[in-house]
């Protein structure tokens, strides 16, 4: 481990479609790295959930009871991966402001009535069009602003450009990326550094460090970073290379989360 504040603000755990390992699995692993502390971060995909409730309480429930064991161990943060809340917002708005989580993640995994990027057969779009479907979406998302941070803002890439050699030139969409950076400045929300990129065919975090020191030069002043592990021995894969690169685009912080509320800590 590189740095002292150590934190993994994005993983999932079994109350995660795709999860794999327990809470208290994500826990272990985090005590045995000598980290300060980590988010749960389960998916809500809340355009294809029927019931948020029972999933949130079941996952806040074992969040909770897990917890007492690690009170002097780990910083322990109770959080979720909102996907897609722009398409379901009173649903959404429920779960940041009444269920009691510290930190909510908000995402797009895929546009609305369609499949996720991981499925799409993208010999049957328009990729420039999906692209800018997908950040136009992405802005409304910021401009909503019921989420603390926003969640690999370049989620389609792993799979357009990684997996299916589709060549995208990111600059052509720089007016919309500006305008997502400007809005989470404005609200007040953060961007988030995946690191999961960085164990991809992309080998870049998402988004990369170009996007990152853009959002540093518009004023941007929270950074969250997360693995988006989804398994108990992956947490924190790649959030030293993740620091890394918060420190070179001018960021001294990064943020951690107690009931929505930011906190600052330093890098080094």
């Amino acid at each position: 481990m590189k740095y002292t504040n150590f934190y993994d603000m994005h993983t999932h755990s079994i109350h995660s479609f795709d999860g794999n390992d327990k809470i208290s699995d994500l826990f272990e692993s985090a005590v045995r790295q000598n980290a300060k502390g980590i988010a749960i971060t389960d998916h809500c995909d809340i355009d294809g959930v029927p019931d948020y409730l029972k999933l949130c309480n079941a996952q806040k429930q074992d969040f909770i009871d897990t917890s007492k064991e690690y009170d002097k161990k780990l910083n322990t943060i109770l959080g979720l991966e909102v996907g897609q809340g722009i398409y379901r917002k009173s649903q959404s708005e429920d779960i940041y402001q009444n269920l009691g989580y510290d930190f909510i993640l908000g995402s797009i995994h895929n546009l609305e009535n369609m499949e996720d990027f991981y499925f799409l057969d993208y010999k049957k779009f328009d990729v420039k069009k999906l692209l800018e479907k997908y950040f136009t979406d992405l802005l409304e998302l910021a401009q909503w602003g019921y989420f603390d941070s926003l969640a690999h803002m370049t989620y389609p890439l792993r799979y357009i450009v990684a997996r299916e050699r589709i060549d995208v030139d990111i600059s052509i969409y720089q007016e919309l990326l500006d305008a997502i950076f400007e809005s989470l400045i404005k609200n007040k929300k953060a961007l988030e550094i995946n690191t999961s990129g960085l164990f991809m065919d992309i080998n870049s975090t998402l988004p990369d460090y170009n996007l990152i020191k853009r959002y540093r030069q518009l004023g941007g002043e929270y950074i969250t970073v997360g693995s988006d592990s989804h398994y108990a021995d992956k947490v924190f894969q790649g959030i030293n290379e993740g620091m890394d690169l918060a420190l070179k685009a001018g960021f001294e912080n990064i943020t951690i989360y107690d009931k929505h509320t930011p906190i600052l800590i330093p890098i080094k």
